[in-house]
């Protein structure tokens, strides 16, 4: 009851910051700014619409671009049915359908960590709606994970229902501390990032979407190998030298190999957070990979 009432308290706090629309069956939230050619902004697990707001890059993008940024399924205000396995590629035509629906086509679409599965799948499944990519900080490649069963425990039926809405959020908050030195490090965690909702990413709900998300990522990445050859769009890869969470050069070097029309950044001093430690390095990359597709 604690952490229900808890969860409460954080929308109420936290009300939805954009507009909602109904794609496939499902709701989404989407956040929607700027004029200009398109720029869809896809958060990584366990994110939302503000992780890209606070950071900054929303506002310096929208002077030149229409910005997009949408609650994945399952997080913020968007809704994610457990009658469905929300795979990269279930994720991509639910976006891609979305974005049909608001007159978006060739795009450049950013993906963020767990993201870039979708990003990739948007671009080989959805070519009218993806004109070039950005992958930021993205998981590639199978590699063993030893942080990955106990963190997909929330993700498991019933067992994981429990202990959703009774432990996880208390173990959440107490490591949110050292979970911010890892995804930000080596940099500090920027002031600006005070401005994400942390008691919205620990309601029982988005904690079920980010366990199902660790859970999903390495079979993930088996599945996606087969298709970084077959990406004919402009794509640039930035990732941070530093990354605590995804090791560049086993991840975003090897791809950067493997897609022959690629831009490869790889930012020293910068964790996994690259949008909020390296904002206008980020801007830059999606700059130069929409010019390219122009």
């Amino acid at each position: 009851m604690l952490n229900h009432r808890r969860a409460i308290a954080a929308e109420q706090a936290h009300p939805p910051i954009g507009r909602f629309l109904d794609a496939d069956g499902v709701r989404l939230h989407y956040f929607e700014r700027g004029a200009g050619s398109p720029l869809v902004l896809l958060h990584g697990n366990g994110g939302m619409i503000q992780d890209f707001l606070s950071s900054g890059l929303v506002d310096k993008a929208a002077l030149r671009h229409r910005v997009i940024v949408f609650d994945r399924p399952g997080y913020g205000y968007s809704e994610r049915p457990r009658d469905k396995l929300w795979t990269p590629e279930a994720q991509a035509d639910l976006l891609a359908s979305a974005l049909r629906q608001i007159g978006v086509a060739k795009a450049t679409v950013l993906g963020h960590s767990w993201a870039c599965a979708v990003a990739v799948a948007m671009a080989e499944r959805h070519p009218d709606v993806v004109g070039s990519l950005v992958l930021e900080g993205g998981y590639f490649y199978p590699s063993v994970r030893l942080d990955v069963v106990p963190m997909s425990l929330p993700a498991i039926p019933v067992v994981g229902d429990i202990l959703r809405h009774t432990v996880s959020p208390w173990v959440s908050r107490l490591l949110w501390p050292r979970l911010m030195r890892k995804i930000f490090g080596p940099a500090p965690m920027p002031e600006k990032f005070h401005a994400f909702p942390r008691e919205m990413a620990l309601r029982p709900s988005q904690l079920r979407a980010s366990a199902e998300e660790t859970a999903l990522m390495i079979p993930a990445a088996v599945t996606a190998q087969g298709r970084y050859a077959r990406i004919r769009v402009p794509v640039t890869i930035i990732a941070g030298q530093g990354d605590r969470m995804v090791m560049a050069r086993y991840q975003s070097a090897r791809l950067h190999e493997e897609i022959s029309q690629s831009t490869f950044i790889c930012l020293p001093g910068t964790g996994h957070m690259v949008h909020q430690t390296a904002t206008a390095e980020v801007l830059g990359a999606v700059e130069h990979v929409a010019a390219k597709a122009a």
